[in-house]
């Protein structure tokens, strides 16, 4: 026990040191240290089953970064390499994004054309049973493992969205998820289309060509990017999104505790469509990097935006690896505006607010309300 008391102190002593709360006194942090040695006692003792020490300081440490705020978790070395897996573009699950609020899992985002998305899982839905186990008291990492599973097998997620009162069910079958960045198309002969889904490695580069295709064997009014239900992903790829359609300004900033930290971005000389109207939409699911880029545009008078208001994540989280080979997602730094705003829970707010009726985006403009009016605005 002397072992577990030991890291008790170094761990309530990190709480306090992060959270800018130290004690008034010693006496009342280290009141705070002798109260949480004798919860752990009562729990090895008193509680009905059997606990795993190991498991409670697990659920502990993620306790306190989910105390930070949403998107700061603990992953154990298993959800780390899992994480790192994931990131590499090919992975297998449902085809959400999905972060923390009042210890419960929401739906930041479904990509486009995975198993959530097509199930017809909404940006916002708040998922309260994997199979049949309830996911409030989990942290995000130990309900995005229930969720994985051997691509082809089953998993019923049940689901409570706004607005509805009972609970959605929804069967789901597991795939390998395998995210396109960007599609385009010409709508009507004269207003060039591209839908961006994430920000990877490859996003802008991506972009930049389906623009020049677009560009060299048509003749448009005008541009629409597409950022409905895009989680968003790399900044540096939001920095060079927002470049290709600005000249100069401020891009985006951050801001931390530590002077490293806080930075700002520039645009270079060089607006790839030529100073042509654009379009941007977003929504509810669109957040992160969607925010920059559609924050920027507005700020800058460059585009305008229809839709919804964004998610407001505006954050940035660094992933800090741990001895035991686990890591911790820590937020380190806000995003801001051109214009100084803060898009932390706040999100981007549309020039023309329009509630979207198809919740499929397949470049229809006949049964796309949003991207309708995107068109006439282009066409005059």
């Amino acid at each position: 026990m002397k072992r577990i008391k030991s890291f008790i102190i170094i761990f309530l002593i990190s709480i306090f040191l992060n959270k800018h709360c130290v004690a008034e006194n010693s006496n009342e942090l280290y009141q705070k240290i002798d109260l949480f040695s004798e919860v752990l006692e009562n729990i090895k003792k008193n509680y009905v089953d059997e606990v795993d020490q190991a498991k409670i300081m697990d659920a502990a440490i993620n306790g306190v970064l989910q105390y930070l705020d949403p998107y700061s978790s603990y992953m154990n070395p298993e959800m780390y390499n899992d994480m790192e897996t994931e990131t590499k573009g090919k992975f297998g699950g449902l085809g959400i994004e999905v972060g923390m609020e009042a210890g419960v899992v929401k739906v930041i985002s479904p990509i486009d054309d995975t198993p959530a998305s097509r199930a017809g899982v909404k940006a916002g839905d708040y998922i309260v049973k994997i199979d049949s186990i309830q996911v409030q008291g989990k942290s995000l990492m130990e309900a995005v493992s229930l969720m994985r599973g051997e691509v082809g097998s089953p998993i019923e997620i049940t689901v409570r969205r706004k607005g509805t009162k009972k609970a959605i069910v929804f069967n789901i079958v597991r795939e390998i998820i395998q995210i396109k960045s960007v599609t385009s198309k010409v709508i009507d002969n004269n207003v060039g289309y591209f839908r961006l889904t994430s920000f990877n490695e490859n996003s802008s580069q991506q972009l930049k060509k389906k623009i020049n295709e677009i560009k060299d064997t048509n003749k448009v009014n005008g541009f629409i990017l597409d950022l409905r239900n895009n989680p968003g992903g790399l900044l540096s790829q939001a920095i060079e999104i927002s470049d290709l359609f600005l000249n100069d300004g401020e891009i985006v900033s951050t801001r931390g505790r530590k002077k490293i930290e806080n930075r700002k971005w520039f645009a270079r000389k060089g607006d790839k469509i030529d100073g042509k109207p654009l379009v941007v939409l977003i929504n509810y699911g669109s957040a992160s990097a969607s925010e920059i880029v559609a924050g920027a545009l507005k700020d800058h008078k460059r585009a305008i935006l229809i839709g919804e208001n964004s998610y407001g994540k505006g954050s940035v989280q660094s992933i800090i690896p741990l001895k035991n080979k686990g890591a911790i997602r820590l937020t380190i730094s806000k995003y801001y505006l051109p214009s100084g705003k803060s898009i932390s829970e706040v999100g981007v707010t549309p020039d023309f607010e329009i509630e979207e009726e198809n919740e499929n985006f397949t470049i229809n403009t006949a049964s796309d309300n949003q991207l309708n009016f995107a068109v006439k605005l282009l066409n005059g």
